[in-house]
């Protein structure tokens, strides 16, 4: 990874949005919920205020307008505040 998030910021690479329904339907590009679960792949060393919780591999749940979009190598990733992170699953 190039990227090193600073501070109490965390690099999560979201989960892939759902293709289809449950009854086997095909959900459009327009009408796709944004994923609200991903994977840690890299953590800041936190604040003297902020101690870091999270960890690279851990699946958090974070909220719908959290974090920055970013596109890195072809790959689209989230840059949050820790704090923007509401659960570890």
């Amino acid at each position: 990874m190039t990227i090193k998030p600073l501070s109490d910021r965390v690099l999560v690479l979201p989960n892939p949005a759902e293709e289809k329904t449950a009854g086997g339907l095909f959900i459009p590009d327009t009408a796709k919920e944004k994923p609200l679960m991903g994977k840690v792949v890299a953590v800041g060393p936190g604040t003297a205020d902020v101690k870091m919780e999270v960890k690279e591999g851990d699946t958090v749940l974070y909220g719908k307008y959290a974090g920055t979009e970013l596109n890195i190598e072809g790959v689209d990733y989230l840059i949050m505040k820790q704090s923007d992170i509401l659960a570890i699953y």
